[in-house]
Formats: structure tokens, sequence, C-alpha cells
């Protein structure tokens, strides 16, 4: 099937639009939306769209965390340490995107899923003088490293024995707004279950992420970026105007 994708995507603009009227006539659309399908291989993968932008920004600027997506939970009552540990570990191994890193191969950025393994988790505490806010902040503004990961830190600030606070930051390249409630929710799950001496039953993961930037390349490669740039041509014209934004420097002719 792969091999097929890279038959069609290496046609021009013009023979793919001719091979989509003859499969047209035989009943098929050939820029019909397919399921996502899982990959084939663990081989390192093409990247997202999205991914290839938080790609091109770190290696403008590799010391940013502007990119960082921080969670700060303050936890009361007590904590079972280790079965936190094992909830991390176990949504680790769940979430491929927890466990890439990235690289670049020529012209190409690829993703690279890494083997499972096991998850140590930090306990900290504070030092004298300092508090829980600029514990918090010196943590999330610590940049990543997206070519040698981990893409995910868990810390955990010990303040009592019924008192701690789990910080989480991830890098946007791997996570997002709304991924964030599923981790949580998924985290509490496999920790109440964990207390209980069992696994978590989450609902098995037909897909991961790197399944669905494959499914985004073979998809928009194969005619549908074209037709949807012929489309936006069409409804906004060739000529545009100029936005008079106010700029800190004289505009370039």
């Amino acid at each position: 099937m792969q091999q097929l994708l890279d038959s069609v995507k290496s046609l021009s603009a013009r023979e793919r639009k001719a091979l989509a009227v003859l499969l047209k006539r035989q009943g098929v659309n050939l820029y019909g939306v397919t399921p996502i399908a899982v990959r084939e291989t663990q081989a390192p993968s093409a990247l997202s769209y999205a991914q290839q932008r938080q790609w091109i920004i770190w290696q403008l600027e590799p010391h940013s965390a502007a990119y960082n997506i921080p969670l700060a939970l303050r936890l009361h009552g007590a904590l079972d340490v280790e079965a936190l540990r094992r909830s991390v570990e176990h949504l680790i191994e769940r979430h491929e995107t927890l466990r890439t890193t990235f690289e670049q191969q020529g012209d190409e950025a690829l993703q690279v899923v890494h083997p499972a393994s096991s998850f140590a988790l930090e306990v900290d505490q504070l030092a004298a003088g300092e508090t829980v806010e600029r514990y918090v902040d010196q943590e999330v503004q610590q940049p990543f490293d997206l070519q040698h990961g981990p893409l995910l830190r868990v810390r955990l600030l010990k303040l009592s024995e019924q008192e701690h606070v789990l910080v989480l930051t991830q890098h946007h390249i791997v996570s997002d707004g709304w991924s964030m409630p599923i981790m949580v929710d998924e985290l509490m799950q496999c920790y109440q279950a964990a207390t209980l001496g069992r696994e978590a039953e989450l609902t098995p993961l037909p897909i991961q992420y790197a399944d669905y930037a494959l499914w985004q390349r073979n998809w928009l490669e194969m005619g549908e970026q074209e037709r949807q740039l012929a489309y936006w041509k069409q409804q906004l014209g060739e000529q545009q105007p100029i936005l008079e934004l106010p700029t800190d420097r004289p505009r370039p002719v």
C-alpha cells in the first residue's frame, strides 16, 4: 500500500489529475479521505505539518521555553509515590508521543519512537527561602531537547506527608491543550488502580499520533493540498490587499 501511495505522490500535478479522472470513471475517488491505518513498521517516520512547524521553530530557538505546556497539580492527603511512579510509567508506555524524539536526516525531519522503559520519578523538597511558585516557574521554564528527549518531565514536590505538588511539563511538539486533560484523567485512573494493586482498564488506543502524521502526509501529498490551494486561490483571487499594520521598520518594497 505504501509503495502505491509513493508512486502516486511521485506523479506531477497534471498526471495525478488525469489519474483521478480515470479512477473516478471506475467509481474510485482518489481524493477520498481514507481511514487512518497503523504504521507498518516502527522505523522513524514523517512528522505531521504541525510537528514540522514546531521542529523548525525549535531549531531557530533551541533554548526557548515558549512552547512548553506546563501543569501543576496540588495533591492533598497521603500519597503513594510508588503507585504514582508506576502510573506515569504506564502512560509513557501507552502513548508513543511521550517517548518520541526528533531528528533531521538530510532534508527530511523524522520522529523516532523509542521502546518503553522504566521511569524514575524525581521527588524534591523546597530549598531554604524558596516558594512553591518559584519552584514551579523554574521547572516549567527549562527548555527541552527535541533530539534527545525526554519531552515529558514529571517532578514531585513534597511539602509535607499530606501535601505534594505534581509538576507535568511537555513540549508542544508532542502535546497540546486538548491532550493535557486526557492525560490527567488517565493518570488518575492509573493511580487509583495502582493503589488497589491492579492495572487501570483504559480503552486500547486504535492508533498513535505517528500513524496520524503519516496519514496526513499521504492524504495531502496525493493531491488534496493542491486542491485546497486552488480552491482558496479561486476564492481570494490573485491580488490581495496590503495590510497596513504598524511596524517598527519600513516595509520592504
